[in-house]
């Protein structure tokens, strides 16, 4: 059973939830259980980097404590983007990679993921071994003296070897844009902007200097209308703004307006089956993304493959159904012809490529995916199993999706993280959606509130 791992590796409050001495345990049980079928007598080694926060160096010293008290060595690369460390491990043939940071969250925060040797994420019963050997303890036997303890090593280099890889996913100049970056003061701060400009465009970063307070502050993907307003003032062709550890983005066209990740999913999935190149056919979805996708890649006979919510069920989805293209409405893609995680820079590259390529302004392609009005409510509840068991919650569902027909539809689904319930319903009518969306919310918090 899950305590510590969610659905993105460990994250808490830094110094409170997630402690120094977790971070040592952290270290010491993940390094073991990934490493201790490794070849000897050359020690294995894992590949550890972090974003911007205050509190990353502290949790990156007691997970390098830990890691090396197993006898494995440490490849620290510094600051880097969360999927740099999946292209890095891969590169560098190391036994595992690790990543110190909450993403989007605010700089409190923080959080410990995992990539195995291939780059993937860790699979469940991998993280569940983890945390029981946190709980447990690992055999005293396992305690290295003398040379065979772990040591660190600095790959200077790490920074270069991911621009060259970013880089050479597009075969076409980005001469003649001129884009604005928004790296919110996070892991994206140098390298996004130099990989840009190393392929001919204009760059104009914004919110790249991070000082360790800073990150997601009033800024990036989740705060898309201040790269908007920075577009206007600069007359760019596009914006683009990554979240605190860049394996997102969410980009603005030349108007202003928001391309998030629908939105891109349909522009580069067209262009991708017009090249031929769009494996299987197939785009890889969550239920949150808008019906308007749908619609937009009916257009160019793409099928869609919905999961649950979570960049990892688009990941397993994507290896058993072998497409190779999804991701999520926030603005996680995956390019799994490129790299094994959700990529923010590569996306925007792609994404960059494609008004490259086509000629096209980033409205005219966005105007390939009209968006459905989409209404969410969140209600609080004391019994989440209850409130979607319910009789009465049923068929109040049955009713919202009878007056919709086949112009809309209904989603209910408990969070995966809070007491709550999410209500969700999108068609043409947003008045008629707000309906039947507190009609179904009014039920729930009376059956479950």
């Amino acid at each position: 059973m899950r305590e510590l791992f969610g659905t993105d590796g460990v994250r808490g409050v830094a110094n409170r939830d997630l402690t120094p001495e977790l971070a040592y345990k952290i270290g010491r049980a993940g390094a073991y259980t990934l490493t201790r079928n490794a070849k000897r007598p050359v020690k294995p080694a894992v590949v550890i980097g972090k974003d911007t926060r205050i509190s990353g160096d502290m949790l990156e010293a007691a997970l390098i404590a830990g890691i090396c008290s197993v006898g494995v060595d440490v490849l620290r690369v510094g600051v880097m983007p969360t999927p740099a460390i999946a292209f890095l491990t891969r590169e560098l043939k190391a036994a595992a990679g690790v990543v110190i940071s909450a993403s989007h969250n605010p700089v409190e925060d923080n959080g410990i993921k995992f990539f195995a040797a291939t780059g993937y994420k860790l699979p469940d019963e991998v993280e569940i071994e983890i945390e029981r050997l946190i709980r447990e303890g690992i055999p005293e036997t396992n305690r290295p003296v003398g040379s065979e303890i772990g040591s660190v090593r600095e790959i200077a280099d790490a920074g270069d070897r991911y621009v060259r890889f970013a880089a050479s996913t597009v075969d076409c100049s980005l001469e003649g844009l001129r884009i604005v970056i928004d790296c919110a003061n996070g892991a994206a701060s140098v390298l996004s902007p130099r990989i840009f400009r190393e392929l001919g465009a204009e760059v104009i970063p914004v919110y790249s200097d991070p000082d360790g307070i800073n990150i997601n502050k009033d800024c990036g993907s989740t705060h898309p209308a201040v790269v908007a307003g920075k577009v206007a003032e600069y007359g760019a062709d596009l914006g683009l703004a990554h979240d605190g550890d860049a394996d997102r983005v969410i980009a603005v066209d030349e108007e202003g307006s928001i391309v998030d990740g629908d939105h891109i999913m349909v522009i580069c999935g067209t262009h991708l089956k017009r090249k031929g190149k769009l494996s299987q056919d197939t785009v890889v979805v969550t239920v949150m993304s808008n019906l308007g996708l749908r619609l937009g890649l009916k257009n160019e006979n793409i099928r869609v493959l919905e999961t649950q919510v979570g960049d990892r069920y688009v990941m397993e989805e994507l290896l058993k159904c072998g497409a190779t293209f999804g991701g999520e409405q926030s603005g996680h893609i995956i390019f799994l012809e490129h790299n094994t995680t959700g990529d923010g820079i590569v996306t925007g590259l792609q994404l960059a490529a494609v008004v490259r390529e086509t000629g096209k302004t980033l409205s005219e392609l966005a105007a390939q995916m009209e968006r459905l009005p989409q209404v969410l409510v969140n209600v609080r509840v004391r019994d989440k199993a209850a409130a979607m068991e319910a009789p009465e919650v049923t068929a109040a569902i049955r009713r919202g999706e009878e007056v919709l027909g086949d112009t809309g539809r209904i989603l209910v689904r408990p969070s995966g993280t809070e007491p709550k319930v999410r209500v969700m319903a999108e068609g043409p009518d947003e008045k008629q959606l707000e309906e039947i969306v507190e009609g179904i919310a009014v039920i729930i918090s009376r059956v479950a509130g």
